[in-house]
C-alpha cells in the first residue's frame, strides 16, 4: 500500500478509536451501531478534509495537512453532530479538539522526525 492510503487508514482508525473511547467512557454499549452514530460527523468531515486539503499529496506532513485536517475533522464533525441533534457540550468539544490534535497531527510529527532521522541533511 502506498503512504497515503496507509495515512488515510491511519486517520480513519484514530477517529473510530476517539469514538470508541467516548462512548466507553460514558458507559454506553460499544456496539457497532453506536459506534458508527459517534463516529460518522468525524469520519465524514475527515473525508472532507482529505479531498478539499489534495491530502494524498503530502499525507505525512503535520503542518501542510496534520493541522488542516484537523481543524476541518473538529469543526465540520462538530457542526454534523449538531445538524444530527447529537451534543456538543463545550467540554466535549475541549476533549475532541485535543485528542484529534495529538492523534491526527502527533503521529504525523513522529512519521517526520523518524523520516528525517533516517535521511539526515548533511551539513556543508
Amino acid at each position: 500500500m502506498t503512504r497515503a492510503v496507509w495515512s488515510f487508514v491511519a486517520d480513519i482508525v484514530i477517529v473510530l478509536v476517539f469514538a470508541i473511547i467516548g462512548r466507553a467512557s460514558h458507559g454506553e454499549h460499544l456496539d457497532l451501531g453506536g459506534i458508527a452514530t459517534t463516529a460518522w460527523p468525524f469520519l465524514a468531515a475527515l473525508l472532507v478534509g482529505w479531498a478539499a486539503l489534495f491530502a494524498w499529496r503530502a499525507p505525512t506532513r503535520p503542518v501542510r495537512t496534520g493541522l488542516p485536517l484537523w481543524a476541518v475533522t473538529l469543526a465540520g464533525g462538530m457542526l454534523l453532530r449538531v445538524a444530527s441533534a447529537q451534543g456538543t457540550a463545550l467540554p466535549f468539544i475541549l476533549v475532541a479538539g485535543v485528542f484529534l490534535l495529538l492523534t491526527l497531527v502527533g503521529w504525523r510529527v513522529v512519521a517526520a522526525l523518524l523520516a528525517r532521522r533516517a535521511h539526515p541533511t548533511r551539513s556543508a
